[in-house]
C-alpha cells in the first residue's frame, strides 16, 4: 500500500501554437521550442504520466489504476477521471468547444471535458474568448457558417492569479501570451469552430475543423458559471477555494514561510502542482522536497500532511462523478 508522495514525470504535447516557456519558466526537458502542453498528472492513453518514486517507480499513471485500484481507495470508474495540465500559449489556441459526457461517450467512446484554468503568467492586454452572443442555436449555427467572429466571440482580459471556470459546451480558447495550469476532466476530445486560418508548417494544410459537432454540444445562450470563490487567512498561509462541482474541487494554497497543517482530507487521493517555491510535505513523519514544476499525488492511505516553506501550489480532488 503506498503511505508516500507518489511524484510524476509528465508526458510533452507539441503544438503549432506551443512555446518553449515550459522549459525556461519551470525547467522541463521539452520535446521542441513549439511544446505547448504538459500532462503533469494523466493517465489518458494520449500522454501518461509516469511514476517516480517508490514502489511503483516506472509505472504509468493509467497502469497504476487499472493494476492497483487500492492506492486509490477502490475508487470506481473505467479511467483515472482527472488531468492536470499546465499549457504555453505562445500563439493563441483553437476557438474550440468540448462536449459533454453523455455526448462524448456516444460519439467518441470517451469522457467529455469540463475544465478550468489558473492563470501562471499573461502578457499585458492578454485575453481569452470566453463565451459567446448568440441567442439561440440557428443564430450560434448561421454566425458560425458564416464567420461572423466578431460579433459571435466574448473577449475576456486576463491576468496572473486569474480563474476561470469553462464546463463543457462553452466555446473557449486560451489567447496569445497566457500560461495555465488546466485541470480537467480526463478527455482529449476538442471540437475546434475556428482556427484563425492556420496552416501547420508540418503538413501544410489547414488543421481539421468540427463545424457541426461545435453547434450540436455548444450552451445556448451562453450564461457565465456563479462562482463562489472563498479565501481563508491562517498565519502565513491562504487557501483559496476556486470551484467545487461534480467533476473536480480546485484550490490554490499559498505559503508563505512557516508551517501549514489545516489539511483536512475530502476525497480517496489528492492531485498537487506547485507553482512556485520550494518546500516540504511531510507525510508520516518523513520529509519530501519539493520545487516549482513538481506535480505528485496524495494517495488513499495517506490520511494526513503537512508543508513547509514558501510555495504555491494548486491542489485538485474528484468529486461525486469522477
Amino acid at each position: 500500500m503506498a503511505k508516500e508522495p507518489l511524484f510524476l514525470e509528465p508526458a510533452f504535447q507539441e503544438k503549432i501554437w506551443g512555446g518553449n516557456r515550459l522549459s525556461t519558466e519551470f525547467g522541463y526537458q521539452i520535446p521542441s521550442d513549439h511544446t505547448g502542453e504538459c500532462w503533469a498528472i494523466s493517465a489518458h492513453l494520449h500522454g501518461p504520466a509516469t511514476i517516480a518514486n517508490g514502489e511503483f517507480k516506472g509505472y504509468k499513471l493509467n497502469e497504476l489504476w487499472n493494476e492497483h485500484r487500492e492506492v486509490f481507495g477502490n475508487a470506481k470508474g473505467e479511467v483515472f477521471p482527472l488531468l492536470t495540465k499546465i499549457l504555453d500559449a505562445k500563439a493563441a489556441l483553437s476557438v474550440q468547444v468540448h462536449p459533454d459526457d453523455k455526448y462524448a461517450m456516444k460519439h467518441e467512446h470517451e469522457l467529455g471535458k469540463t475544465e478550468c484554468w489558473y492563470v501562471i503568467a499573461a502578457d499585458k492586454d492578454s485575453e481569452m474568448i470566453y463565451g459567446h452572443y448568440a441567442k439561440s442555436r440557428e443564430e450560434l449555427a448561421d454566425m458560425i457558417k458564416n464567420e461572423k467572429w466578431d460579433k459571435l466571440l466574448r473577449h475576456v482580459p486576463v491576468k496572473a492569479g486569474d480563474f476561470l471556470y469553462v464546463p463543457s459546451g462553452t466555446i473557449h480558447a486560451i489567447g496569445k501570451g497566457v500560461m495555465v495550469l488546466e485541470t480537467q476532466q480526463s478527455s482529449d476530445t476538442t471540437y475546434r469552430v475556428y482556427d484563425f486560418d492556420r496552416v501547420d508548417a508540418k503538413t501544410g494544410e489547414k488543421r481539421e475543423l468540427h463545424i457541426q459537432q461545435s453547434i450540436d454540444v455548444t450552451n445556448v445562450p451562453h450564461i457565465d458559471p456563479n462562482l463562489d470563490i472563498k479565501k481563508i487567512k491562517k498565519d502565513n498561509a491562504e487557501l483559496t477555494t476556486f470551484v467545487q462541482t461534480d467533476f473536480f474541487s480546485v484550490y490554490k494554497l499559498e505559503l508563505l514561510k512557516g508551517q501549514y497543517t489545516d489539511i483536512r482530507k475530502k476525497a480517496p487521493y489528492t492531485l498537487f502542482s506547485v507553482l512556485e517555491g520550494n518546500g516540504k510535505v511531510i507525510v508520516d513523519n518523513k520529509e519530501y522536497v519539493i520545487k516549482k514544476g513538481n506535480h505528485f499525488i496524495l494517495p488513499f492511505d495517506v490520511k494526513e500532511w503537512k508543508f513547509e516553506g514558501n510555495l504555491i501550489l494548486i491542489i485538485s480532488e474528484p468529486g461525486d462523478k469522477a
